[in-house]
């Protein structure tokens, strides 16, 4: 089976299962402050186990793609150098939210494994837990029972509660599981050692390949453990190990899915794959980093220097180190391999076809920009060498912050030198910023506190219809980051907007039975969950409240969304189809748009762009709103949706003429057009390979910008005598003053000379010296320095002191002739900053050339006086 075919033919058996087949979510993970990327095909359903929300469906099957470079589940150095871990797989998942239990999820993965792909049972092996009296866990003997049924019992071996109990985080969910291994290795030696003494082994030929997770218990932030009040199945598949088990070979890396890749860089590089070890690590790393960046990157995420978009930089990075080390691809290439790619998921994950052209920009522009670092790096390596013995171990981390150098990397290059390289200092160093990261995100959440367990359902969403509405308190928990204490309320009802699709969350207050107020500071979603943020709790949690939004801050908010919807539009007309939303950010005091285009735009087209805006915006066009249309009937109507974005079976329509902008939303927006007002654009500038940021404001934050710079105008008017043409008489201005500060510059430097002339003559001679120490009277501290450096060039073994004011502040100069310098040891910038203490100053410079400022101007005769003091 192709490995096409092995992918279709898991989502047709679970079909047949009465499941329901679902899209994968985004790679980029939205809306959960835990995660940067989904890392388990269950992410998408976190907040179903959670309690949270409703399932739509009891079963659910579907390929999700995962991301595993963070945090705990982080598999990234052992990319390309073993036969199975990878950054980025697709995850085989079956689902049920309260559903079928543990009979029916072993009994199909037997089938599915044993009928349906024709695996061999005798290289089957199953994993269940143990039990762990400690927290007074039994075997899983239920698991164990069902097993027996299926397979020989000498194949159900025990695990402990590492391998065999799966939990979601520190707290939530979790539950026994049952992992099922396969073993690949040839007949004699599989004859020669049971295949039990190696599950779970870490031996590369015997590997797990689906765990099914039972889950039926939630755990708390005291540790302890309380049985859910219903059960459920998360299964999970690694795609990539399944195919090469189907398939019979001995690496994930030989099947078709990462050969086609493989061979296309064998031949570019002109380098078989086998030839040699190193080669075919770099060639695997280059086949699975693409596969990270190229996902990330069609879902909306960026490389960068902070957060997840520096996750993706580096991968990116490694890859092309690997490249340029290895497969000495000194020039990008990369960026060749995703064509390939975007082939290779045509039908199961459309969004990298659909936006080839641009993963593929942003991809060589981080190749280009990072070959240039590379080689820098290269040349600090080289010159650190010539002085040092060894690698200090500081060195080696600032190699790997600074340049991106993996610490192989630098011990390859250490060992060309004879050199070592200080691992224990470089661990430390890692160590230190991996703990500044973590005190920098760390968030203590405290267990949720019930307040009204019958109203604790999916919180009741109003804020499109109302701004105010009758609530109660359902839960809360107790939340510090930062050494801050807050608190997360859960309402029944809430007219409060959740943070989300760049749409900041609401503020507000909420109003006790008692009258007793509490503010609510932001909204935010999380796993689905709208969580309302306060500083303290109300005095009282029974009880009925009031929620108010702060009004004006909506409306403001909504003013400049609306104003992206528009903006979007009118982006796509002036600059062309290309043109699709990257990111964006909008609050009550501006909106911030991230767009894909690969050119600086222009004044004159953001002029078209305004111009479009404020038209549609005179227009006065009425919002049509469509809530819970079909998501395929709203694609198939034309409407614009945004890649990397999880939308639902469902989906909110925002029309402002449908010939004009028509976009999938969940925000809140204006009733009308012409209640933005007026739309002014303030920035445009780059923020990524291929990405241009628009930024801009409307209402009344544009009016007060164009109120005040009508002051200005007319301030300049009058200073200018109310010219017809203003511009034309400023570039005037402007250009007269250049000339005037031309010509007063020219005097001065006369001057300068002229008095060259005349202090010549007054240098007195010690021995060999000629030193002169004077106070001149120049406007400034270049024409004095033209007038030393005139001096120097005139005068022979001169030693220099002059003293001005500028303004009435003092000021020293002092030059040495070079020889006096270098043969005598004479240093004018020790002298400078001696003499300076009598004007209450300081300074420095060059041993030939130094100068010093202050503050005491009548000090200025002493210290000329004490000049004289040096030549003893």
């Amino acid at each position: 089976m192709t490995s096409k075919e092995i992918r279709e033919a898991f989502l047709t058996f679970f079909k047949s299962k009465s499941h329901q087949i679902v899209p994968s979510a985004p790679v980029v993970v939205k809306n959960d402050p835990t995660l940067m990327f989904t890392n388990a095909g269950m992410n998408q359903f976190k907040e179903l186990f959670l309690g949270e929300a409703q399932p739509k469906y009891a079963r659910v099957a579907d390929t999700q793609r995962c991301l595993r470079v963070s945090g705990k589940h982080n598999d990234l150095e052992e990319v390309g150098i073993d036969t199975y871990h990878h950054t980025l797989f697709e995850m085989l998942g079956n689902w049920s939210f309260g559903d079928y239990f543990k009979k029916e999820a072993i009994s199909w993965a037997w089938e599915l494994l044993t009928a349906v792909y024709g695996l061999d049972k005798d290289r089957l092996y199953v994993t269940i837990f143990e039990g762990d009296e400690s927290e007074g866990l039994p075997k899983d003997v239920e698991a164990r029972d069902f097993w027996k049924d299926l397979i020989a019992e000498d194949r159900i071996l025990l695990g402990n509660k590492k391998d065999n109990f799966w939990e979601m985080g520190e707290t939530g969910p979790c539950g026994p599981c049952s992992e099922i291994h396969y073993d690949m290795r040839p007949d004699e030696e599989r004859r020669q050692t049971p295949g039990q003494a190696l599950v779970n082994a870490d031996h590369p030929q015997v590997i797990e390949i689906w765990n099914l997770v039972f889950m039926q218990f939630n755990r708390l932030k005291s540790g302890k453990l309380e049985p859910l009040p219903a059960k459920h199945v998360d299964t999970g598949m690694g795609f990539e190990r399944l195919v090469r088990a189907i398939q019979g070979k001995t690496s994930n890396y030989d099947t078709d899915v990462f050969q086609p890749t493989i061979q296309f860089i064998a031949e570019r590089s002109g380098i078989a794959y086998g030839a040699d070890e190193k080669t075919d690590i770099a060639m695997r790393v280059l086949s699975d980093h693409i596969r990270a960046v190229s996902f990330a990157i069609a879902d909306g995420q960026l490389p960068s220097n902070n957060k997840a978009g520096y996750v993706i930089r580096r991968i990116l990075r490694r890859a092309v180190r690997y490249a340029y080390t290895f497969l000495d691809f000194k020039n990008p290439f990369i960026h060749e391999l995703v064509p390939l790619l975007a082939k290779q998921f045509e039908g199961v994950f459309d969004g990298l076809a659909q936006q080839q052209s641009f993963v593929q920009k942003v991809i060589l522009e981080e190749e280009v920009s990072f070959l240039r670092t590379l080689t820098t790096g290269i040349q600090r390596f080289e010159n650190y060498a010539i002085d040092h013995a060894d690698v200090d171990g500081e060195f080696a981390f600032e190699l790997f912050d600074t340049y991106g150098f993996p610490i192989d990397l630098t011990e390859l290059l250490a060992r060309e030198k004879g050199l070592k390289v200080d691992m224990e200092g470089f661990q430390g160093a890692l160590q230190k910023q991996k703990e500044r990261s973590r005190a920098a995100t760390a968030i203590d959440t405290g267990d949720w506190v019930v307040v009204a367990p019958e109203e604790d359902e999916e919180t009741a969403f109003v804020g499109y219809d109302y701004l105010e509405a009758s609530t109660r308190l359902v839960k809360y928990r107790q939340v510090s980051a930062k050494g801050r204490q807050q608190y997360q309320l859960v309402l029944s009802v809430t007219p409060f907007y959740a943070e989300g699709g760049g749409q900041i969350g609401d503020s507000g207050v909420l109003i006790s039975e008692a009258g007793e107020k509490t503010y609510i500071t932001d909204t935010k979603k999380e796993n689905g969950l709208i969580v309302h943020v306060v500083e303290k709790l109300p005095s009282s949690l029974d009880g009925g409240f009031k929620a108010i939004v702060d009004k004006d801050k909506r409306l403001e908010t909504e003013n400049n969304h609306s104003a992206t919807h528009l903006l979007h539009a009118a982006l796509k007309q002036v600059l062309g189809d290309h043109v699709n939303q990257k990111g964006s950010l909008v609050t009550a005091e501006m909106l911030r748009f991230d767009v894909s285009h690969f050119a600086k735009i222009t004044y004159e087209e953001i002029k078209q762009i305004e111009d479009v805006v404020n038209q549609k915006i005179r227009e006065n066009i009425l919002l049509k709103e469509e809530r819970m249309v079909p998501y395929q009937e709203a694609i198939a109507s034309g409407v614009t949706a945004l890649f990397g974005e999880k939308y639902g079976d469902y989906v909110r329509v925002i029309t402002f003429d449908d010939g004009f902008s028509k976009e999938l939303c969940g925000g809140t927006h204006v009733k009308s057009t012409a209640q933005i007002g007026f739309f002014k654009i303030t920035g445009e500038s780059a923020v990524a390979a291929g990405v241009r940021r628009i930024e801009a404001i409307t209402g009344r934050h544009a009016y007060a910008v164009i109120r005040d710079h009508f002051e200005v105008v007319g301030k300049l008017r009058e200073l200018t005598n109310n010219p017809k043409d203003l511009v034309a008489s400023v570039s005037k201005l402007i250009e007269e003053n250049g000339e005037l500060k031309k010509e007063i510059e020219n005097q001065i430097r006369e001057r300068s000379l002229a008095l060259k002339s005349e202090l010549v003559s007054r240098f007195q001679s010690f021995g060999d010296v000629n030193f002169l120490a004077t106070e001149v009277d120049l406007p400034n501290a270049d024409a004095v320095k033209t007038l030393a450096y005139a001096l120097k060039s005139e005068v022979d073994n001169i030693f220099l002191v002059l003293g001005a004011q500028f303004g009435g502040k003092p000021s020293l100069t002092v030059v040495i002739a070079d020889d006096l310098a270098k043969t005598r040891g004479w240093n004018a910038a020790a002298i400078v900053k001696e003499l300076a203490k009598d004007i209450q100053g300081g300074g420095g410079g060059q041993p030939f050339f130094a100068t010093a400022g202050g503050k005491l101007a009548a000090g200025l005769p002493k210290a000329i006086e004490r000049a004289k003091d040096f030549l003893n």
